[in-house]
């Protein structure tokens, strides 16, 4: 193991939208950051693409360039149960699509004019703490850092490094799901967000940049498993009884002919720290994707996790005074939300359940805009 004579501030292991920002913000602050990233930009990820608006006074703030990318604003809201029974709701605030491939290269490229040493198709093997001092292993080197920040995403191995108990779990309702998403070309209310249910899961449909649609949806691994692990075996058999979906799939032009998709997703409680390093996004902890709101918790949890590094570092608080508040803050800021999540996340994929919500959405139109709350917060 070669160890890389130049010592970091930070080193932020994994280049999504919590890592990116926090790289950003860090780096203004004048910190030394590195920002390990295991592809390379711009690539796709699994993901709804959906941003809620508490989101883009923050963004603004980065950099991004919302006046030229001209974005679909999203301000309806639409649920279908498997028998094709729908419900429609005004989207308040709303919000606005974005592709990750956009979002993560602009944002990359920011991060970069900022200083941020990003290390393109690198991949981390493993994150330990040695004397007050964080070391980062990757590709037979070692860098050294005085902070380290988790947040590569749902699972990596770094997880089980570590026998987090989400990763180490038996299959569960929580912990055994797969995604699935495409691009397509279809013609949708551009300011609509739809979410359509089938039997063990649901499926997000809403614009996003140049007239695309990202479709994107979660089911369990079973589903896949009694379809012979065929993705189009799936979305025939199971998928398209509910109508809308028959629609969407039979009329949609893809731009890609094979999905992109992911799978053993959990949404498991999760801790916010690992032998010292701070999580972020969904390292720290994964609220259910109906709710539509991830990539602001990551952007949100960028910003919280900053501000506590950012008193260490400048010698205010201690590391466990570092650690323990913005275990706090995390908590404070998202715990209410994925307890919310992963209630209305048990009617989904059920039948009955899901049929009885949008039944019930439908006679108390106020339900719906209850439901939406519980899962957003305000502006950071």
């Amino acid at each position: 193991m070669v160890t890389v004579n130049t010592t970091y501030d930070i080193a932020i292991v994994g280049g999504g939208l919590a890592g990116l920002s926090s790289a950003i913000l860090l780096a203004r602050r004048g910190f030394k950051v590195v920002l390990f990233e295991k592809k390379s930009y711009p690539f796709h990820r699994v993901c709804g693409e959906y941003i809620s608006e508490e989101s883009r006074p923050f963004l603004q703030s980065l950099g991004i360039p919302f006046a030229q990318l001209n974005l679909p604003e999203i301000r309806n809201l639409l649920v279908s149960s498997p028998d094709g029974s729908v419900v429609e709701s005004a989207l308040t605030p709303g919000g606005f699509g974005i592709s990750r491939y956009r979002l993560d290269a602009i944002l990359a490229g920011i991060a970069r004019s900022c200083g941020v040493r990003v290390m393109e198709a690198t991949k981390v093997n493993n994150i330990r703490y040695n004397n007050g001092v964080m070391v980062v292993s990757f590709h037979q080197q070692e860098i050294m850092a005085r902070v380290a920040i988790g947040c590569y995403g749902k699972r990596a191995n770094l997880d089980l490094g570590w026998n987090r108990p989400f990763a180490m779990s038996k299959v569960g309702k929580l912990n055994n799901f797969i995604g699935v998403k495409y691009h397509i070309r279809i013609d949708e209310p551009e300011d609509r967000i739809a979410l359509h249910n089938f039997k063990d899961g649901y499926c997000g449909i809403s614009q996003i940049e140049d007239g695309l649609f990202c479709l994107c949806y979660l089911t369990t691994a079973n589903n896949l498993g009694m379809n012979n692990n065929s993705i189009p075996q799936m979305e025939e058999v199971v998928l398209k009884r509910n109508p809308h979906l028959a629609r969407i799939f039979g009329k949609a032009e893809r731009v890609w002919n094979t999905p992109q998709s992911i799978s053993q997703v959990s949404f498991m409680a999760k801790s916010q720290v690992e032998d010292h390093v701070l999580m972020a996004g969904d390292a720290a902890g994964m609220i259910t994707p109906l709710c539509g709101n991830g990539m602001s918790m990551a952007l949100h949890a960028s910003k919280l996790v900053t501000e506590q590094v950012t008193r260490f570092l400048c010698g205010e608080i201690s590391r466990a005074e570092m650690e323990l508040h913005y275990q706090k803050n995390w908590q404070k800021h998202f715990s209410r939300r994925l307890a919310a999540g992963r209630l209305i996340q048990g009617f989904f994929g059920e039948p009955w359940l899901s049929g009885l919500l949008v039944k019930a959405a439908r006679g108390f139109p106020a339900l719906t805009s209850y439901l939406v709350k519980q899962t957003h917060g305000e502006e950071f």
